[in-house]
């Protein structure tokens, strides 16, 4: 009976062992690109991500400040449309 050793021993030496152990390699260099290719596209998506909410928060800013705008200026507008004639009123 042959031992642990020997038994691992002749397992590495076979050629076909050696074979197989390269190309098994060879598949999981392979498997690691993929993926590390795979997890650099997630983060460029969440930093996408980011940009598209900061972009968001900035127009909604920005869209408030126009409203607030608009009802100033439809202040003005009606003061001043109508007070010559609160003015006439008065006298």
């Amino acid at each position: 009976m042959l031992s642990l050793n020997s038994k691992t021993k002749k397992l590495y030496q076979d050629t076909r062992t050696q074979h197989t152990i390269s190309k098994l390699n060879n598949e999981l260099y392979e498997v690691h690109q993929i993926m590390t290719r795979n997890v650099q596209e997630v983060l460029g998506v969440g930093e996408k991500l980011d940009q598209v909410s900061q972009m968001s928060s900035r127009l909604t800013s920005k869209s408030r400040a126009y409203t607030d705008k608009v009802r100033d200026l439809n202040q003005q507008a009606l003061i001043r449309k109508w007070a010559p004639f609160a003015m006439l009123c008065r006298c």
